[in-house]
C-alpha cells in the first residue's frame, strides 16, 4: 500500500516538470528560427557589408536636413501647380463613413418635411465627403422646398457636374427648368 502513494507521487513530480518545460519563463524572449552556427555567418556578413547610408557619409539623425524644394524649372513646366500650392493653406476632414450616416439621417428629416435638419446633416455630409453626389442633390431639393431658388440651382448644377449622367440627373434638368422659368 505504501507503493501506491509513493508511484503517484513521482507521476506527478514528472507531470509538473514536462509542464514546465513545455512553456517558456512568461519573460523569456521568443525562440529564434537559426541556430548559433546560422547566426554567426549573417553577423559576419553584416559587418563586411555596411548599410548604404553609412557609406556614402549620411547620416540619418533628425539633425540631417532633406531639400524638398521642386527642381528647377518646375514652376515653368508646370504653372498650374504653384496655383494649387498657394490656395491650399489647411487640412479638410474626410469621413466618408461619417457623411453616409449624415446623408442617412437626412433622408429621415427630409421625409418628414423638417428640411431645417434636413439641410444640417446633409451640410455635414458634404463636410466630410466634398463633391457627395446624393448630398448635393438633396441639398438643392431642400432649397427648392424652402423657396431658396437661387441656392437650389447652384446645387443642382453642381449635381449635374458630379453626376452628369447619374440617378436624378433628368429630375435636376426638370428642376432647373422650372427655377430658371420662375426667376
Amino acid at each position: 500500500m505504501s507503493l501506491k502513494p509513493a508511484i503517484l507521487a513521482v507521476g506527478i513530480a514528472l507531470l509538473s516538470l514536462l509542464g514546465t518545460a513545455q512553456s517558456p519563463p512568461a519573460n523569456s524572449p521568443p525562440p529564434r528560427s537559426q541556430d548559433s552556427a546560422q547566426a554567426e555567418p549573417a553577423a559576419k556578413s553584416k559587418q563586411q557589408n555596411p548599410p548604404a547610408s553609412k557609406t556614402s557619409g549620411e547620416s540619418s539623425s533628425k539633425a540631417t536636413i532633406i531639400d524638398i524644394s521642386p527642381p528647377v524649372g518646375d514652376v515653368q513646366e508646370h504653372p498650374e501647380s504653384e496655383a494649387a500650392h498657394e490656395s491650399v493653406n489647411e487640412l479638410k476632414p474626410w469621413d466618408p463613413h461619417r457623411a453616409a450616416k449624415d446623408i442617412e439621417v437626412g433622408e429621415y428629416y427630409f421625409k418628414r418635411k423638417n428640411y431645417r435638419g434636413a439641410e444640417s446633416r446633409f451640410r455635414d455630409a458634404l463636410l466630410y465627403k466634398p463633391n457627395d453626389a446624393l448630398a448635393t442633390f438633396r441639398m438643392a431639393q431642400v432649397f427648392e422646398r424652402t423657396g431658396r431658388a437661387s441656392e437650389a440651382r447652384q446645387y443642382y448644377t453642381d449635381y449635374l457636374k458630379i453626376l452628369p449622367h447619374g440617378p436624378f440627373a433628368e429630375e435636376a434638368r426638370k428642376a432647373l427648368e422650372k427655377l430658371s422659368a420662375e426667376k
